[in-house]
């Protein structure tokens, strides 16, 4: 580090603490707004943390400051709304426990030396640190992804992977955590990876009772794909596979067996496998479970008479224990957890 780097800082830090605008009673969180920002990273994990807070009022929540690195509090977004920031990034106390960088164009088109001293300088003192969708480029741009897996927005998961051949980019996931470092995919992923960040801070009942209150998922049907088992049925509408997909959920109960699937739409089963594979991007059995997980979930909620057994057998499940573990992988609960939260009263 440059002599006249480590000064700055040094007097950056000094500055800060006489700020001293760190609130001990509560976890402090930084959402970072390069601008122009695309405002649902900012107000989606925003929202996740304000819900938080009275889930678990009374206990330790979370004070949220948003920060901007413009020239003033007045922070432009893509969509063409206009935030304004708490504070400006030189006047961030360096007491934070979690800062998150929004994306948008103005992560994607780099920064200033300036910031990305300061992301550095924060990295290092941060219990953690995390990007929404193409705020992951700032991270890699100072370095703090070397190394190290991390995900972006599908769309510009190439560029991202071309511009920083360091990181091991992994396109798939909603959010990955490598160390106390997290990035997340796109837009409404920042919920997603705020719901794990309440998950860890206050238990799994808390971020079940906030993902309730904003209609969200405490994990996405299909795991952490970007792709839901729903949306990856558009990605083969005109493939031979569409009309088989639609006969797979009128027929979850059914036998959904490689060979008996082969079987109907007259292809040999490895042929079949392998088709599967090239236009879903998932293997046949891992697109069963989901559609049975998506099936058992909805039964769950709006079916509070039927035994968790019961919805085993309809969903296709074996037992309703080898529903029950799957149910834990997907979703991170118990199916009795999730209908206790979720269930119709």
């Amino acid at each position: 580090m440059k002599a006249g780097t480590e000064h700055n800082q040094v007097q950056m830090v000094m500055e800060m603490q006489k700020a001293g605008n760190v609130d001990s009673d509560l976890l402090n969180v930084v959402i970072f707004a390069p601008p122009p920002v695309l405002e649902l990273d900012v107000t989606g994990p925003l929202n996740v943390f304000q819900a938080a807070n009275k889930i678990v009022a009374g206990k330790r929540g979370y004070k949220v400051v948003l920060a901007t690195s413009g020239p003033d509090m007045s922070v432009a977004g893509t969509s063409g709304c206009t935030l304004v920031a708490h504070r400006l990034i030189a006047e961030i106390h360096d007491d934070v426990d979690t800062l998150l960088v929004a994306g948008g164009r103005g992560a994607m088109r780099g920064s200033s030396p300036e910031v990305l001293d300061w992301l550095r300088f924060m990295a290092s003192r941060v219990r953690r640190i995390g990007s929404v969708c193409t705020g992951a480029f700032l991270l890699a741009e100072a370095g703090l992804l070397d190394g190290r897996r991390a995900t972006t927005h599908w769309e510009y998961a190439q560029k991202f992977a071309s511009r920083y051949p360091k990181v091991r980019v992994d396109a798939d996931p909603i959010w990955i955590q490598d160390g106390n470092i997290y990035t997340s995919a796109g837009v409404t992923s920042g919920m997603d990876l705020s719901l794990r960040f309440v998950e860890e801070d206050f238990g799994g009942m808390a971020a079940l009772d906030v993902a309730r209150r904003l209609v969200l998922y405490l994990r996405r049907p299909g795991g952490q794909a970007q792709f839901s088992v729903s949306l990856s049925q558009q990605r083969s509408v005109s493939s031979p596979l569409f009309e088989l997909q639609a006969w797979m959920s009128e027929n979850i109960g059914g036998d959904l067996s490689v060979e008996a699937l082969a079987s109907r739409v007259a292809m040999s089963p490895r042929n079949f496998a392998r088709v599967f594979v090239r236009e879903m991007g998932i293997t046949p059995a891992r697109y069963v479970e989901r559609l049975r997980l998506e099936a058992a979930r909805q039964h769950l909620e709006v079916s509070e008479s039927v035994s968790v057994k019961e919805v085993a057998d309809r969903c296709g499940f074996r037992s309703a224990e080898l529903m029950r573990r799957a149910f834990v992988r997907a979703f991170g609960v118990s199916p009795l957890s999730y209908r206790e939260h979720f269930g119709t009263l």
